[in-house]
This record gives C-alpha cells, structure tokens and sequence, in this order.
C-alpha cells in the first residue's frame, strides 16, 4: 500500500482515497478466492499476474485491470450461461479465466495504480500466502489499519479477541438461542422454530469498522443453525441466515466496504465448514449487489432507516460502497416480528479532547436530554441513540464502552436519561481491560453494558472477572441494587467543611522547584519566598517539592533577587503562549498561581486526587497552614482531626470507589462527588472525640514508622 502510494501520489489525495481502497478490496478478494477454489485452479490470479506481466512491473496495472475487466463482465443472459457479453469485451484469453464476480465489487472503474518492480515483488509475495485459512474477525480490522495513516504502525492494536467480543454477544442473545438449542433437544417441531427465529434476528453495529462483531455474531449463529440441521437430518440445506441481516454502519469508506467483504468471506467458509465445498462454489458467484454497512455518521443518520424493524420499505440516504444504487427501496425478504440486537464498540473520546466538529455530534444527540452534554464522553451519543432506538422497536442492546460512563459525573448525567420506562441493565461485566492480541498491549479499562425493554422474566447478571452474580436489579454504577445517581454537590449535604480544589499554577514549571534547588537558596533572602508544595506524588510518597509564593505586598522586593525575576520573566512568556485566555490573564501578575481556592490558618487536611486501587486507605494527611497544596489533591483549609478520620474511614473509602471517577482501575477522587455527598451524621461531642482519637493514633502510626 505504503509503495503503490508512493509511485502514485495522486492516488493518495483525498479525490482518489476511496479508488485506492476499492482496488485493495478487490486485491484481497482475489487472493481470497483463489485460494479456495472461486477461481478455477489454484492459484490462478497470481500465477496470471506472475506470467503476463513484466518483472519491474511496467504493466502489471494493465494486467490487472484486465482481470478486473473479466470479473465485471456477465457470463449469463436472462439467468441463463451465454457467452455473448464476454464476446462484445473482447477479453484477454488468460483474462477470460476469472468468473464474473461483481456484486459491485468489481463494478465502475478498473483503472489501477502503477506498479514498482518492488510494489510486484510485494503483490506476488502476498499472493503466496495462505488465504484459504484467513480469520475474517481479524483480518478486516489489520487491512482497515493498512489504509490509515495513524493506525498503519500499530496494526497489533486491531487484532481484537474473539473471546473480548462474545462477552458482548453472548449474554446479549447468542446464550439465549443456545438455550433455545438445548431445550429442544431432538424435538424437530422445536428446532424447526429456533431455526426460523434465527433467520428473523438483526444484529447492527451502528459503529461497526470493518465488522468483527457482525462477523463473528454470523459464524456463531452458523453454528447454530448447523446443529438445528444435523437433528433434523437436513445437514444439506442451505442457511436461513441472510447477510443481510448483519447491519453496520461505519463512518469511513474502507473499513464499511472491508466489513461488507469480512461477511462475505465468513459466510462462504460456514458454507464450506457445514455443506461442503462443492454446495459453497454452486452458490458463491456472482456476489448479491446487496449492501446493508452504510458508510456515513452514526450520530446523523436515522438508525431505523437502516435497520428497521419491519425489514421492508426502507430507503438508504447514504453512500453505498459496492455500487448499489441508492434508490434501493426494498429486500426482497420479509422480517415482521423479528429480534434486533445492537451491540458494538463505540468510539470513546472524553470531553477534554473532543473536536469542535465531535462537540456538535454529540451536542445533536445527547444535547436534548441533558443540559451539562458537554461533560460526557464521545460514547454517550450511541447510549442516547440506542435507547432512542428502543422507543420505537423493542429491542436489546450492549456496548462496550470505557468504564467512566458507569464511573462518577457520567451516571447521573447519562443513565438517568437511559434507564427510563421498561428500559433496564440486563447484563454487564464490570471493569476489565480490554485487551487484543498485539504483543505487550495494556489495554484500556472498559464495561459492557447490556440494556433491554423486555427484561420482566430475565436474570440480571453480573459478570466480574471469573465471578457471575445474579441480581434482581443492576443500577448505573454496575452494583446490584436500586437505581440511585449520585450528583455533585457544591457543598456537604451535612453542612461539614468545605473541600476545595488545590492551587493552579499553569506557570510552566518555573514556579515549582525541587529540594535541591530550594536548599540552594538557604540562608539567603530567597528564603522566605518558599512555601512547601504538595501533591499526588508528594502526599503520597513523601516526595518534597517547593514552590514560590509572594504575597502582593512583597513583589519587588522577591523580584530585586535576579533567580525569581528569572523565572517571573519564563512565567510571563509561557501563560502569553497558552491556548486558554484565562491563563493569559494572569501574564501580568506572574508571581501568583493562576487558582487559589482557600488557605488556612491552623491545619489543611488534603487528599490525592488520583490514587492506586491497591491501597488499603486512601492517602490522607495533614499539613501545616503555610503549606501549599497543588490542584493535584483537594483540601479542606482550616479543617480537623475529625475530618481527617472520616476521609481516612474505610465506609468513606468504599463510598468514594462507588461514585468518584476512575483512571483505568485508579480512584480519580471528587470533592463535588466523594466529599460533599458523603452521608456523614449528626455527630455527638462523644463522637468527634472519638474520630479525634483515631485521627491521633493513625498519625502516631505513621510517626512510629517514619
């Protein structure tokens, strides 16, 4: 791909992207089907390309778009073997090997890129390879990560497991139809019914890629029905199971036409594995023009007008990548009273780094349920949309999402909105990494959440890690219990101290110093301008850092020492180059920190902002009034013994794991969330006492071990 761009610059621009994705799909299919006996003898496009082109490879897109030519060229006349089409084309005699294909693949244009004698030597080398055994749950992610330039040097990271996947789809309906299976037994009646049922179910990925989870839901259901027509003798029908019942849609050209491509190669191996090769080939060629992944945005187009639930009537208003004309209006299959399962893997962007043109997605979406939408993730938008979905057709869905979406601010902001009328959690697994198969890949820490309006007779279950709990009702938060939001709170619902945020330098780094750097200036007049400086990493593991702190009354006589006008002057530059006109601000004041919520006057409790899920407590301390503390922790100025006690409780602790944010498995801490909102009661003169006495002896514990 990398050498037939770099001949053909052209074919890079955004004009012609889509002709250079197209001719990479009809690549693949060809080495495909020449593997597997579509074409007539093994081997027979590379050896071609081999033969009839030069060795630097001066014709091989000649010779290519000349197979091309042959596969787009009819072998038939009103359904019945003529040869007159392929007459008036007047074909190469070793092009007129190749079998008509199209279905839209090898429709409009043959053109092709020019060809390097090392682009050859790649092709031919390709073409060696064994395509018979290609895995279509992976393969089309790999070849979608081969046309992004982003995503071309990590290809790993698209090798997403099969077992990842089925935690999606097999409590979303797929262990449901097993149990179906299971029932019935050698009853013939029974299967007869399941198998009918099965030809019914939609499944949709309204963010589908190149179509792993459409793909891997087909050959599961394959397998299925194969059982269904063992017990019943039938082993030599044909599927039921219409490809065009797996649904997509995906927002880039490539990866919805790889999709289309996965399924179709997934469903002529299930054909080879359950009816023999010789049944497969009869029915293969030529590809149905057909086409249900619609290359478009998910969050603008009307998900019932590409899955909807009656299954006829429908009219598609995006582009259609196969060649399919876009007046299509109807298939030629009826699916009234037939299942739709959504399911997927959205993409997750927080709302830090959301792009104006993401913002207006989401704000189109989320924007008329929630007021605070700017706050949530980039996923919320396919939640609201599913849900929508549901309103109009019953129906189930599941989503693997990042875990923040069942974590702090978003379960009050989204799932109040979701989980409304007969819509509940179903099934969910909590946090887990979602890993993939590319070597050293952490993962990132997801949930899957699955939702239906038909959950009256369901278990609810509860996946975590090797453990299964039944429940009787999953909330937001992923726990078995009421559906309660916890919301922030601008202050203690008991009237307990306030918790604030700590100081924001946005300074460059040049305000904060190191204890090295500040022992330097012991002893001398600079002295008296540092303030101890604490955060995270201080709070937590004793690391002591300084800062610069100058009251308005002292300016120039800290700026009178050349180290600290030094660092004023990098001050000032860097909040002038700041993207954020707050920061810009305070350019003119660059002895100051940007933020100061509060000070003490006696004892500032603080707590970390982000914290290990390991630890037995959260870190807690106390420090005196002069000390500083960064926008790092959160702190109560002017606080007490009994606060600190009740920050360090393990109830408090277990509270702050249930409704604060996570970053990955780690506790990201709220003080609108964790603190304020903490049922904390009346406390008796006794009882602060005695919080004061656990306080001492839990800073005695530490002196004892310092």
């Amino acid at each position: 791909y990398v050498e037939l761009l770099s001949e053909n610059p052209d074919w890079a621009t955004a004009e012609r992207r889509h002709d250079m994705n197209h001719f990479m799909a009809r690549l693949i299919f060809c080495f495909f089907a020449e593997d597997t006996d579509i074409f007539n003898g093994e081997g027979l496009f590379t050896k071609t390309v081999e033969q009839m082109s030069e060795r630097d490879g001066a014709n091989t897109h000649e010779v290519l778009s000349e197979i091309f030519r042959a596969m787009n060229t009819s072998t038939r006349i009103d359904g019945k073997l003529d040869n007159r089409h392929r007459e008036a084309a007047r074909l190469r005699p070793w092009a007129d090997q190749f079998p008509y294909v199209n279905g839209g693949l090898f429709s409009g244009s043959t053109d092709v890129p020019r060809f390097t004698r090392m682009a050859r030597t790649y092709l031919m080398h390709a073409g060696s390879l064994k395509w018979r055994e290609i895995n279509p749950d992976i393969f089309g992610s790999m070849i979608q990560a081969v046309a992004d330039d982003e995503e071309r040097g990590a290809l790993g990271m698209h090798y997403t497991s099969v077992p990842n996947i089925l935690k999606v789809l097999n409590p979303l309906f797929l262990d449901d139809l097993r149990a179906q299976l299971e029932a019935a037994g050698d009853n013939k009646a029974k299967l007869l019914n399941l198998r009918k049922r099965m030809a019914r179910i939609r499944v949709f990925d309204p963010a589908c890629g190149s179509g792993n989870f459409l793909v891997i839901a087909y050959k599961q259901m394959r397998g299925i029905e194969a059982i269904i027509n063992e017990r019943r003798g039938e082993v030599h029908l044909g599927s039921e199971i219409p490809l065009t019942n797996f649904r997509g849609i995906e927002l880039r050209d490539f990866p919805a036409e790889i999709a289309r491509l996965a399924l179709i190669i997934a469903e002529y191996q299930c054909d080879v594995l359950y009816r023999g090769q010789k049944e497969a080939l009869a029915e293969f060629l030529p590809l149905d023009a057909k086409n249900w992944i619609v290359c478009g945005n998910a969050l603008r187009l009307d998900w019932l007008s590409v899955c909807p639930p009656t299954g006829t009537g429908v009219k598609l208003v995006a582009d259609d990548l196969f060649g399919t004309p876009l007046d299509q209006t109807e298939m030629d299959f009826a699916n009234e009273g037939g299942e739709t399962y959504i399911c997927g893997n959205p993409p997750y962007l927080g709302s830090r780094r959301q792009s104006e043109s993401l913002k207006n997605d989401l704000e189109a979406v989320a924007g008329r349920y929630e007021k605070k939408w700017r706050s949530l993730d980039y996923a919320c938008a396919w939640i609201f949309l599913a849900r929508r979905f549901q309103e109009k057709n019953s129906c189930a869905f599941a989503f693997v999402t990042t875990s923040s979406l069942c974590e702090g601010l978003h379960v009050s902001l989204l799932w109040q909105h979701v989980l409304v009328g007969n819509s509940r959690i179903a099934f969910a697994h909590r946090p887990f990494k979602w890993k993939n198969l590319a070597t050293g890949n952490a993962g990132v820490s997801v949930v899957v959440v699955g939702v239906s309006n038909r959950v009256e007779k369901v278990e609810r279950k509860i996946f975590d890690g090797n453990d299964l709990i039944i429940v009787g009702n999953i909330n937001a938060y992923l726990a078995g219990g009421a559906d309660v939001y916890v919301s922030t709170c601008p202050r203690h619902i008991a009237g307990y101290s306030s918790m604030l945020t700590g100081a924001m330098p946005r300074d460059g780094g040049n305000l904060i110093l190191s204890n090295d750097e500040a022992s330097q200036f012991s002893g001398t007049g600079v002295a008296k301008f540092l303030r101890r400086y604490v955060g995270s990493e201080e709070l937590i593991n004793g690391k002591i850092r300084h800062c610069i702190w100058v009251e308005d009354g002292h300016v120039d006589e800290a700026a009178s020492f050349p180290d600290l006008q030094g660092r004023f002057d990098r001050v000032r530059v860097s909040r002038l180059e700041s993207p954020l006109q707050s920061t810009k601000d305070y350019a003119d004041w660059p002895y100051k920190f940007v933020y100061l919520a509060g000070k003490s006057e006696r004892l500032t409790v603080a707590i970390g902002a982000v914290s290990s899920e390991n630890r037995a407590y959260l870190p807690v301390d106390c420090f005196p009034a002069d000390v500083i503390c960064s926008n790092r922790v959160y702190a109560i100025y002017d606080g007490s013994l009994v606060d600190f006690s009740i920050l360090s409780s393990k109830l408090h602790m277990a509270w702050a794991f249930a409704v604060c944010g996570r970053l990955e498995q780690r506790l990201s801490y709220s003080n609108t969330l964790g603190w304020n909102t903490f049922p904390v009661p009346l406390l008796t003169e006794q009882n602060k006492a005695d919080l004061t006495a656990c306080a001492e002896n839990i800073l005695l514990a530490r002196e004892a071990h310092f």
